[in-house]
């Protein structure tokens, strides 16, 4: 599939030339650029000579030594032989007299894309359908549903690839849920996002298992670009041209880059459980996004968690309730589901046997089966038709 996205840090004085390398690098969607103090080791790092020409050397040296790097560049001004020389000796691969042209950037980087042998992903040609889980307030299980509802949907078709995204914006869990430790989130996307492509996408997102892949959100929003609905809009539909479902935790936020998603999805999974204030919520969200135009009120599938028979409030009072046909009920198995939380797995691994692991996969089961049975122009078209002009 193509190797990943090349980091860059630029560790350059000037903001001058800062800008004009950047500006250059928009052109080459193989190179990803990162904070001079991001712990990652960089694949070109790229750095200017303004003053001490020796010390810098030296710095560099050592650089190339202890492997800090892949390849290093220098922008300088100083060209006389013995520097150059010396950082021939040292092994700088590019040393570019300053002022530099585009081209002679452009250019060495395509020297730098040779040596290293970067390729590009081929295009890819799905047409994926997006699932938001929603929770009508907070605790009632949005990530529990959709960590386990995605991965039932990848175990269903070994064929098919799943995407299960974080968009609870600086607050996600499913790092936790699944005891992983990611090294990129969706602000990697939206700090890069005119390099967006397969190539890209591919770099950022985690493995966890052959045809589930995961974009977790950041630990915390400082020095990353806010998803507007735009940049949600092409990183969507980017995402749905590489797989087969795209599972978004949506939280409880109603901001408008998580708008921007329920408009884009073919279902959207309204999470309640039964409990007045609860329901009460469900219904205002439920008659708020429809009635605003976000969705239409066939695609929102109310989904009761954590349920038990001998429930207070009866499904057909929660039903006239909210105004929604119950689609989907989760039994309540506070035990293991608690386990699966703490202990970092997925409930398939807790309790395979149990009825709350067989759930979610009639659940995936029937999001599938209903999806082989819609018609090819439906719901999708009826979304791009209205909302994505």
């Amino acid at each position: 599939m193509g190797e990943v996205i090349r980091f860059v840090k630029l560790n350059i004085n000037n903001s001058g030339l800062i800008h004009k390398f950047n500006r250059v690098l928009e052109d080459f969607k193989e190179f990803m650029v990162i904070d001079t103090d991001d712990p990652r080791r960089p694949d070109l790092l790229v750095l200017d000579i303004d003053q001490n020409p020796d010390t810098v050397l030296d710095q560099i040296e050592t650089t190339i030594k202890t492997e800090k790097a892949g390849e290093v560049f220098v922008l300088s001004n100083y060209t006389e032989p013995q520097i150059l020389m010396r950082a021939m000796r040292i092994g700088i691969k590019e040393f570019i007299p300053l002022p530099f042209d585009d081209n002679e950037i452009k250019d060495a980087l395509k020297r730098f894309m040779e040596r290293n042998q970067v390729k590009v992903v081929a295009e890819f040609k799905k047409q994926g359908k997006i699932i938001s889980v929603m929770g009508s307030k907070g605790g009632v299980g949005t990530t529990t549903i959709a960590v386990n509802l995605a991965i039932a949907l990848s175990d269903l078709n070994k064929d098919q690839t799943i995407a299960l995204i974080d968009l609870n914006f600086a607050f996600g869990e499913i790092p936790l849920f699944l005891d992983i430790s990611t090294k990129f989130h969706w602000g990697e996307i939206t700090n890069n996002i005119n390099r967006l492509d397969n190539t890209f996408l591919l770099s950022v997102f985690f493995d966890y298992q052959n045809n589930l892949k995961i974009l977790p959100s950041p630990a915390y929003l400082n020095g990353h670009r806010s998803a507007t609905p735009e940049v949600m809009a092409r990183m969507l539909r980017q995402m749905t041209s590489m797989f087969d479902y795209v599972v978004i935790d949506g939280g409880q936020s109603q901001d408008e880059s998580i708008l921007k998603a329920i408009q884009m999805s073919e279902s959207v999974l309204m999470v309640s459980i039964l409990s007045l204030p609860c329901l009460n919520n469900t219904h205002k969200i439920i008659t708020s996004l429809t009635d605003m135009g976000y969705a239409a009120k066939k695609h929102i599938k109310l989904v009761v968690n954590r349920y038990t028979r001998k429930s207070e409030i009866p499904l057909i009072d929660a039903e006239k309730g909210v105004g929604q046909e119950i689609y989907w009920k989760i039994p309540n198995d506070y035990k293991t589901s608690m386990a699966a939380i703490n202990q970092g797995k997925p409930l398939k691994i807790i309790a395979p046997g149990s009825d709350i692991a067989k759930n979610f996969n009639k659940f995936a089961e029937k999001l599938i089966q209903e999806d082989q049975e819609a018609p090819k122009v439906g719901k999708k078209s009826w979304f791009l038709g209205r909302f994505m002009r």
